[in-house]
């Protein structure tokens, strides 16, 4: 189908390409509600209020695109709209093909528009066979409705309703548009160009103004109220506009009834042309109660609770992220600049410069509100993610043919959106690996004495400063006899004395997989050990818990946001770290004599009948050290990943909260070190990798 773009047109200067960006935004949403309605549809108990949802969402993307002249799209969706429009009608029933179909649908029209967003590059996404089996979708069962319908009653003669307003006998209709009032009236241009840029949406002509600013239009066309609604709403406000039913009945309208239409009778008292009194009157002797006059009708909400003081667009604003990462640095600046005055002050004399101090210790605290609330807005939550796994699990349980219940809690847990975008692969990884290799066969279940569904939940929850993300399966779990002997064949260094938590550590290792047939959805050893490498470079952690034959649970942490955190500092010789204080278990003096050196050199302590290895900072780093009398006698106990080493350090400094800054893209990647700060005095400090050190005492 042929590609056209409504970049204004030829006769006038509207340039609808400025809107572009607000109907992609808005058509991917209503998208995404459509998919998600569609998911939880019941077939069998399907009600008016599910079915008319689903259709507004098609139709408010087949207005939209039918606007901006994206043909190929508003074609599609305008075949979606047909058949949802004879579901919600009840001509047919709901099925799981119209299901499938009006799926695969939403995803090329997704495509088409992502095609149309990039300016037409790329080659489009078919469309024709989509078309064709919704077609034939909406033309089954019909047969049987139409008899039903077409069946006579015998009964007594009824009384013929008032004739109707809207139709001639060839579905045209005549109505008059009134748009105002408006602060400049050539915004009401627009209109006139849509009809002329929109093939098949009939004609128009200006057939009044008035100094109000209010202006009226003669229109003729096919289209609903609702679909002119939706064009016109992207030119004009909707309660600007009043759409009237020109009477046209079975025979032709008199000449009298139309110059009463010319006059705008009908309209709301105190409108353009329309009369003083209520009454309708009597034109040259047709009276008021045949159906001759024109009809207003205000222009239908959204809501039709709500008026224009409570509409969404009231309550939110669209704000580009690259503005908000702005926002965050300049506030990441503030709370430098805060953290150098309060360092600074800190030798003044509080009898001199009470005052000042006063105002410091309120600049502080007006600091960290303000991080908080900046920090706030870009918090998203975890139902974003969420939402794009019951239509994956749904085609892969298919295509496996399993029978599998997708579970979420936790949905208004908030996260910060750059750590969003970034942990939705790993899970995604997660959650298919759960449905191929944990969810067993519903024959393989019921032998074994369980339902033949299985249920995989995925739950978020705030713990401390942290956020953890829940993979859980009741399928078959890890089988650490498997486990163990792949990892003999591949020549991992393993034992049976090792603990269930080692073992199940062992599916991270590079290439690692169980899988008896290699699929395409899995078994090719790919995606676990890229699951935790994603995670790590988040400063997160993967736990992962399992029974045989009852199921497993993987558990992710993350830090709540990669921008800003708590930290506490450390001095090794003249240099200062930041540990996260999330990580940090406690700390305590420690006598040499409790240090104990075991093979190659490590070194463990014994803290409340533990012991766990101590790593030197001082070693690791390579601190030069002037002051040589002095050793570091104090430990810093931290834990990652499910284990604890303690850190031996010079001092402890304090806490604070810290500005966390990318090394990588400033400088280059450091082994054990997560990212750098700026401290009160000016000085860089290094924020220690505790996960990177865990691992190093392990080796």
């Amino acid at each position: 189908m042929a590609e056209t773009h409504s970049e204004g047109s030829a006769g006038g200067d509207f340039d609808l390409s400025q809107f572009y960006q607000i109907f992609f935004e808005e058509a991917g949403e209503n998208l995404d509600q459509m998919e998600h309605m569609l998911l939880n549809l019941n077939l069998e108990t399907a009600d008016d209020e599910e079915l008319n949802g689903i259709f507004r969402c098609a139709h408010s993307v087949k207005g939209g695109a039918a606007t901006f002249g994206f043909a190929d799209v508003a074609e599609l969706t305008h075949q979606m709209e047909s058949l949802l429009d004879r579901l919600r009608r009840h001509e047919i029933q709901p099925n799981a093909a119209m299901v499938d179909v009006l799926l695969e649908s939403a995803d090329a029209s997704r495509s088409l528009l992502a095609r149309h967003q990039a300016g037409g590059e790329g080659t489009a996404t078919p469309t024709a066979d989509l078309v064709r089996r919704i077609s034939e979708l909406a033309a089954g069962g019909g047969g049987t409705v139409a008899a039903k319908v077409a069946t006579p009653v015998a009964a007594a003669p009824v009384p013929a309703p008032p004739p109707k307003l809207v139709s001639r006998v060839d579905g045209v209709r005549n109505l008059q548009i009134s748009i105002g009032p408006l602060d400049r009236p050539e915004q009401a241009d627009a209109i006139q160009e849509l009809f002329r840029d929109i093939p098949g949406l009939g004609s128009v002509k200006a057939a009044a103004s008035d100094r109000l600013g209010v202006r009226v239009f003669e229109v003729e066309t096919a289209s609903t109220d609702d679909d002119l609604l939706d064009l016109f709403a992207f030119h004009v406000a909707r309660e600007k506009v009043v759409i009237a039913d020109a009477t046209v009945r079975q025979e032709p309208a008199s000449a009298s009834v139309q110059a009463a239409d010319a006059v705008g009778y009908g309209f709301f008292d105190g409108s353009p042309g329309a009369p003083q009194t209520a009454p309708l009157p009597e034109v040259s002797g047709v009276p008021s109660s045949v159906d001759s006059s024109v009809v207003a009708k205000p222009a239908p909400s959204r809501n039709a609770s709500s008026n224009s003081a409570s509409q969404p667009e009231a309550a939110t604003i669209r704000v580009a992220i690259s503005k908000v990462d702005q926002l965050i640095n300049l506030v990441g600046e503030l709370v430098i600049t805060q953290a150098m005055l309060a360092q600074n002050s800190r030798a003044l004399d509080p009898a001199i410069y009470q005052q000042l101090l006063t105002g410091l210790a309120d600049l502080d605290r007006n600091t960290r509100d303000l991080q908080e609330s900046v920090m706030s807005i870009r918090m998203i939550p975890m139902s974003i993610v969420f939402s794009r796994f019951p239509r994956m699990l749904r085609d892969l349980a298919g295509k496996l043919g399993k029978k599998v219940d997708f579970v979420t809690q936790g949905e208004a847990t908030e996260l910060d959106k750059g750590l969003v975008e970034k942990i939705t692969d790993p899970l995604t990884h997660l959650v298919r690996n759960s449905c191929d290799h944990g969810v067993e066969m519903p024959a393989e279940r019921l032998s074994a004495g369980k339902s033949e569904t299985g249920t995989i939940t995925l739950s978020a929850s705030h713990q401390g400063g942290s956020i953890v993300i829940e993979v859980r399966d009741d399928g078959r779990g890890l089988s650490r006899p498997k486990i163990l002997a792949k990892a003999r064949e591949r020549g991992l260094d393993v034992s049976d004395q090792m603990s269930d938590a080692e073992v199940w550590q062992l599916i991270f290792a590079p290439g690692f997989s169980t899988a008896a047939v290699v699929t395409d959805v899995s078994g090719r050893g790919v995606g676990m050990d890229v699951v935790k490498r994603n995670i790590a470079a988040l400063n997160g952690t993967v736990e992962i818990d399992s029974a045989e034959g009852y199921g497993m649970k993987v558990s992710v942490r993350l830090p709540l946001t990669l921008a800003i955190m708590d930290g506490m500092s450390v001095g090794v010789g003249d240099e200062v770290y930041i540990l996260p204080l999330s990580s940090v278990v406690e700390s305590f003096q420690v006598k040499a004599d409790a240090v104990s050196t075991v093979g190659q050199g490590s070194q463990l302590v014994k803290v409340r009948d533990e012991y766990m290895p101590v790593i030197e900072l001082e070693k690791v780093f390579q601190i030069p050290r002037f002051d040589f009398e002095r050793s570091s006698d104090i430990m810093v106990v931290v834990e990652a990943e499910g284990s604890r080493v303690a850190l031996l350090v010079d001092e402890l400094l304090g806490q604070q909260q810290v500005v966390v800054k990318n090394l990588e893209s400033n400088y280059r990647k450091v082994p054990n070190v997560s990212g750098a700060t700026i401290l009160g005095d000016g000085k860089v400090a290094l924020i220690l990798d505790t996960g990177a050190l865990v691992r190093r005492s392990r080796h």
